[in-house]
């Protein structure tokens, strides 16, 4: 696959799994620099309607400890991101986004608004959502729910 020279990709990441690791992995198979935007408090709560666990510095710290087990690079970048795209939209540097299959669509929006503004448009890698044991995408709002662990095993509610 080819490499790029800087690639974008962004999330949440409120409860760590599987399927953010996946993500994490191919942002840095096919990156040289790796710019990761996690969204602020403001726009979890604000404009994403989310509820989450952890506030921004605490999923910033996890990020940072994830990366290092299980990457183990130190050519990344997190930025906040206090819009959906943040600098997808205006940086020249970057030359791709890593999406999930379920937010790849996003890309052809970031690709519309960069041609406006005179910017190359960039590729579009996504990465297959994680399946968890019983079949359905892992995701952090099923983890809070206690359906599954953040590896995707079932969770057998106690009654």
């Amino acid at each position: 696959m080819k490499k790029y020279e800087c690639v974008a990709m962004g999330g949440t990441f409120d409860i760590l799994h599987i399927g953010h690791i996946e993500l994490l992995k191919k942002s840095f198979e096919i990156g040289k620099f790796v710019i990761i935007g996690l969204s602020s408090d403001n726009l979890v709560k604000e404009r994403l309607m989310k509820k989450i666990n952890n506030s921004y510095e605490v999923r910033k710290q996890n990020l940072v400890k994830i990366i290092e087990m299980e990457v183990g690079s130190n050519f990344y970048e997190i930025t906040k991101l206090e819009d959906v795209f943040g600098p997808l939209m205006f940086s020249e540097k970057v030359d791709c986004m890593v999406a999930s299959t379920e937010t790849s669509y996003k890309g052809k929006h970031v690709n519309e608004v960069r041609t406006r503004m005179g910017l190359p448009v960039i590729d579009i890698v996504s990465v297959e959502l994680k399946l968890a044991q019983d079949g359905l995408p892992i995701s952090s709002s099923r983890i809070r729910a206690n359906e599954i662990d953040q590896m995707g095993n079932t969770i057998k509610n106690k009654k």
